[in-house]
């Protein structure tokens, strides 16, 4: 059965394409949860303008993105922390703790968009990723430091 996704689906294919499932497959799973819909001319009509109001966002959303990242990538973020002998701290420095700061500075980011592949435990600077968008990631200067 020809249908034309109105999503992005893993391992099936991308927004407004037009693949062959299993009959079953749509009628069962994609139809219900309006995933895709059946490949008659209208729809692919319907499809296509729903696709391009999609890349049009997608385009301005990337410029935001952008701009973004450029007020972003000078900001330092300072996080005091207790540190016992070997600057190793008591506690960590998690995805919370830069994304609290990153407020505190009136950046409202999602914390899901900081990359950090594991809590920071020691003193000093990193450099942490911020996945702003699919095609943009900037960094943001992590300064750790002994409480007084």
């Amino acid at each position: 059965m020809e249908v034309i996704l109105r999503e992005d689906i893993d391992k099936l294919g991308s927004r407004g394409q037009l693949v062959n499932v299993a009959p079953g497959f749509a009628r069962n799973f994609l139809l219900p949860k309006r995933l895709a819909v059946p490949a008659t001319e209208a729809n692919k009509k319907i499809v296509e303008q729903e696709r391009q109001a999609a890349l049009r966002r997608e385009a301005v959303e990337a410029a935001d993105a952008q701009e973004l990242a450029k007020l972003l990538e000078p900001t330092v973020i300072e996080i005091s922390m207790k540190a016992g002998e070997n600057d190793h701290l008591f506690g960590s420095v998690t995805v919370k703790d830069i994304a609290d700061q990153l407020e505190a500075k009136n950046f409202h980011i999602d914390r899901k968009k900081i990359v950090l592949a594991e809590p920071i435990k020691t003193l000093g600077e990193f450099s942490v990723p911020v996945k702003l968008h699919k095609q943009v990631t900037t960094s943001v200067k992590v300064v750790v430091k002994r409480e007084e």
